[in-house]
């Protein structure tokens, strides 16, 4: 993982006591992904999950499991099988520029052995201090730490490999 700037970026770290194998393909099936991508109550629905660099990473979201909305809208920028995920949404999934809502933003997931798992690392790169500062107002470690805990338990309790 490169070097956190603490002006620009956003950082969580967990331990997950499961195999990085687990956790991959936690990230990488659709139909795991929905389960723990978006904060409960709220369901996810994978549009679109091409793992590989310059795939597209489209995902919508509802409250009430009716209605979704747009959600995630990225490409994956790296793609190190069960080592690393980059992913951005300044750029869409169809490779138009976008101005997602509500911040522009990198992110780059990491798995890393661990004595008592994986050592599970997100970093979430902006492009300025006020849009970094915007992200963790809206509550950057809430939201980002409660998806974690949600993928951490599926993991951890149901091994879905």
């Amino acid at each position: 993982m490169t070097p956190i700037d603490p002006r620009l970026d956003l950082a969580l770290r967990r331990v997950i006591r499961a195999p990085r194998h687990t956790i991959w393909t936690a990230w990488t099936d659709p139909s795991l992904l929905e389960r723990w991508w978006v904060p409960s109550p709220a369901v996810a629905r994978v549009e679109r999950l091409d793992v590989r660099p310059g795939g597209a990473f489209v995902t919508s979201m509802s409250q009430d499991g009716n209605g979704f909305v747009p959600h995630t809208d990225a490409v994956f920028l790296a793609v190190d099988p069960e080592h690393r995920l980059v992913f951005t949404n300044a750029v869409d999934g169809t490779w138009r520029p976008a101005t997602p809502e509500p911040v522009t933003m990198t992110a780059e997931i990491a798995l890393d052995d661990h004595p008592d798992g994986t050592d599970y690392r997100i970093l979430v790169r902006h492009g300025d201090p006020s849009t970094r500062d915007h992200h963790e107002r809206l509550g950057f470690l809430e939201g980002w730490g409660s998806v974690t805990e949600a993928l951490a338990r599926i993991c951890e309790n149901e091994d879905p490999t």
